[in-house]
This record gives structure tokens, C-alpha cells and sequence, in this order.
């Protein structure tokens, strides 16, 4: 069960944030800010307790607070993201993770190992990380000497497809995984009970369980009734603004 969330206000220059899908145009400032206040309240509406971040306009895509640390219940991990333009984030996420954590279960992910957490997938005590263009092998490693001492499984997975591992896969909790395109048929997820996202809605992959409901993207009927047949509670919001940025539901926020 989480009990305390952080988000970080969206800045004016999320705008320009980085993307690979350039059709779906620039995100609108204010309809992104009404978005990210329902975000927020569909949280609270899952018994969370959300600190709020203020802007950083020196990074246009800071709000994804979730690629600049990994928190589990054992301790904090502050990453190196990939992306160069997103290396300053994490200087500001520390303090708020340190309102949480005493020092000494503060650790960090050095050059030249990089990772972001929209790359790890926490089930249990079995952490599995994406091999992307933003987490590389050194990374991964460097992970797994934090979080193996205790008691925790690394586990890497390579991908081609998609931008992080969660874009793609996400656990809902009780042995199940939400999976969409190379994620379906990996080696790695035998074992797990899947719901397999439909084709024409794979930005749906990306949903989050919090404290027993699964927060599903807006506007995509065919994996919230998937959801729904597999017992789960749902709520809806919309991120819209935040597909046109390679955003979705999870990098928002820290869940701990």
C-alpha cells in the first residue's frame, strides 16, 4: 500500500519537451495545468497524502518526477537519467525525497551508469528494469548493488519498441501485468497473469495500482473494461497533454 505521493508542477516550458511524436503537436500550457490538478485529486481519491513540487522552468519535462528516483520501503535511489537535457532533475527531487528517508538509505546512480525510474518495475521484492536508450547495463547494475543487500532481485530486460519499460508494462498488483507489443511474449513475465492491451490503444499500457484501484488513461474504453473484467477498481484521467511529450500516468509521479 502507498501512503504518500510527490508530483511536480508542470513549468511553461514543458512545451518543449522532449518527444518522438512531433504529428501529435505542442502540449496546451493551461489545459496540461487543469490536467495535472485532476491527476492530483484522483490520487488523494486512492488515500494517498501528495506533496507538490513547484515548477522548474530549467527543465522542460522536470514534471515526470518518477524518472528521477526509484523509492521502495527499503530505501531511495536518486538515478542519472539518459537524457542529457534531464540531468539537473534529480538535484531538485532530493530534498523532497529526503523529507522521507534518512541519509543513510539515500543512494545514487553515478556516471556512467545511467537510469530512469519509468524503466523499473517494482513486483514485490523483484525490481525489473528496462534496457533502454535512457538505462544502460552499468545502470542496471549499479541497482542491483543498492537494492540486492536487501533482499531484492534485479532483473534486466532489453526493449526496442517503446521509450521505457513501463511505457509498455506495468504490474497491477496480486501476480498481474498489464502488457502491451514486445512485452506480451517476454521470457522474463512468464508466470504473471497478463491483460493484454488491444493494438489500437497502446498508450493505455501505461496505467497505475494505487492502494487497490488501477488508475486507467481516459479515451480508452477496450483497456479499462479489461481492467474492470479482472476485478479491478478503476478511475479514469486524462493525460492528453502529456502523450504529446512521451507522458503518461506513471511518470507523474513518485508512489511510496
Amino acid at each position: 500500500m502507498f501512503s504518500h505521493v510527490i508530483v511536480k508542477t508542470p513549468c511553461t516550458a514543458m512545451v518543449h519537451g522532449i518527444t518522438g511524436h512531433p504529428e501529435l503537436g505542442a502540449p496546451d500550457y493551461e489545459k496540461a495545468l487543469e490536467q495535472h490538478r485532476a491527476y492530483i485529486e484522483t490520487l488523494r481519491q486512492c488515500g494517498v497524502d501528495v506533496t507538490v513540487l513547484p515548477a522548474d522552468e530549467a527543465y522542460p519535462d522536470s514534471c515526470f518526477v518518477e524518472d528521477a528516483a526509484v523509492l521502495t520501503k527499503y530505501c531511495a535511489v536518486i538515478t542519472n537519467p539518459g537524457a542529457l537535457s534531464r540531468k539537473g532533475e534529480t538535484a531538485a527531487i532530493e530534498p523532497a525525497v529526503a523529507e522521507f528517508y534518512p541519509p543513510d538509505k539515500i543512494f545514487h546512480i553515478k556516471a556512467p551508469g545511467t537510469l530512469e525510474g519509468g524503466d523499473v518495475m517494482m513486483c514485490g521484492d523483484t525490481f525489473y528494469v528496462g534496457l533502454s536508450g535512457r538505462t544502460n547495463p552499468e545502470g542496471v547494475k549499479q541497482l542491483a548493488n543498492i537494492l540486492e543487500p536487501f533482499g531484492c532481485k534485479v532483473v534486466g530486460v532489453p526493449l526496442t519498441e517503446v521509450l521505457h519499460l513501463k511505457t509498455g508494462v506495468v504490474y497491477l498488483e496480486n501476480g498481474v501485468m498489464l502488457t502491451a507489443g514486445e512485452f506480451c511474449t517476454k521470457s522474463a513475465f512468464e508466470g504473471y497473469t497478463k491483460i493484454t492491451v488491444p493494438k489500437d490503444e497502446p498508450y493505455a499500457a501505461n496505467c497505475i495500482w494505487v492502494n487497490g484501484k488501477v488508475i486507467v488513461p481516459e479515451g480508452y474504453p477496450k483497456v479499462l473494461k479489461a481492467v474492470q473484467a479482472a476485478g479491478y477498481q478503476t478511475l479514469t484521467c486524462d493525460t492528453s497533454e502529456y502523450k504529446k511529450i512521451d507522458g503518461g500516468l506513471s511518470c507523474l509521479s513518485l508512489r511510496f
